[in-house]
């Protein structure tokens, strides 16, 4: 079996450590292994699948070199706006965890549940990863629209602090003790925030603007009618969200439920009568969404509402991006 020479670039980040921790469980097949960050953490020594090594600070003359297949970012938008070219111009395939790429035409937005046949088309040799809160949801999404069509849909969510990345962490472990936040604009400790990222001109805040955009990007439906609210709320990991979804063709709860428990990547967990519904603290540490709630909305003519749960640092970034450089293995589309 070939192998392959893998990047992570931001490996000692939040993200960064959970990519390590899925690539050394996935055991894809690589040769090499270059672990990337800022000059400020270069020299670090990271333990990873039995052996130490080196953290190499992320610039070209550290790239050109080694002729790595595939990289793995986590390291902010404008690192990867600067550097997601580089590797590709060396015959890199780069797989973005920002939201640096995802809205252009040319990198697909890639979920391997719903739009793999979408790896064949990478003239930049990019790949963008969803948005977490996106990924989840489509994973849910995909296999309805293809039974019934989806017309509209109604996104609530209920969003870990650790989607804000270390200091959103820290504004939850030290609002425990009555620190005043240092990342949200008001403590999340025993509070609800309806402000996840920049409010825009319209009202909604760009998150709720990423999860519209990117639903449209990946279903392949620009016509898709969606509005969204978007709320940070204090658990440290696993992202909840009420969705309610409208369809074109006629749908029960259990053809819905059925649907569900027949698609790649969930677990249906509905059983109401002994409590038993996704949970974000059963969900934490785990790859695959968690759907339940399954019921049918009577004020449309059919609709459905569903409660959709997943780790946002798992299937909503590491693991959805290592599952993308899996199934581009699969398809042969490395050189």
């Amino acid at each position: 079996m070939k192998k392959y020479n893998v990047a992570v670039v931001g490996a000692t980040g939040m993200v960064g450590n959970k990519f390590l921790k899925v690539l050394e469980e996935r055991k894809l097949p690589v040769e090499n292994y270059y672990l990337y960050a800022s000059a400020k953490s270069a020299g670090k020594e990271l333990d990873f699948m039995g052996k130490k090594y080196t953290v190499i600070e992320l610039k070209e003359e550290n790239i050109v070199d080694k002729k790595i297949d595939i990289a793995l970012f986590s390291a902010g938008g404008d690192t990867s706006l600067r550097f997601a070219p580089v590797f590709a111009k060396h015959g890199t395939l780069v797989i973005d965890n920002s939201s640096a790429w995802r809205r252009d035409e040319n990198v697909p937005l890639v979920v391997p549940e719903c739009n793999p046949e979408d790896l064949k088309n990478t003239p930049k040799n990019i790949i963008a990863n969803p948005n977490c809160s996106t990924i989840q949801a489509v994973v849910a999404l995909k296999p309805l629209n293809d039974a019934f069509g989806i017309k509209r849909i109604v996104y609530s969510t209920y969003q870990a602090v650790s989607g804000a990345g270390v200091k959103g962490f820290n504004d939850l472990k030290g609002g425990i003790c009555g620190e005043k936040p240092q990342k949200f604009p008001h403590p999340i400790f025993g509070n609800c925030l309806p402000h996840i990222d920049v409010f825009l001109d319209n009202g909604y805040t760009k998150e709720e603007d990423k999860m519209i955009f990117e639903t449209k990007k990946i279903l392949h439906d620009q016509n898709l009618k969606i509005t969204a609210t978007a709320v940070r709320v204090p658990v440290y990991y696993g992202h909840s969200e009420s969705i309610n979804v409208e369809f074109y063709k006629p749908c029960t709860a259990e053809s819905v439920r059925k649907v569900l428990e027949n698609a790649p990547g969930i677990v249906v967990q509905d059983d109401v009568k002994n409590n038993v519904y996704p949970m974000a603290i059963t969900a934490e540490d785990k790859d695959e969404v968690f759907v339940g709630r399954i019921r049918k909305d009577d004020t449309v003519e059919s609709g459905c509402n569903l409660w959709v749960v997943a780790d946002n640092i798992r299937k909503g970034a590491a693991t959805n991006a290592v599952q993308i450089a899996q199934k581009a293995i699969e398809m042969g589309l490395l050189g």
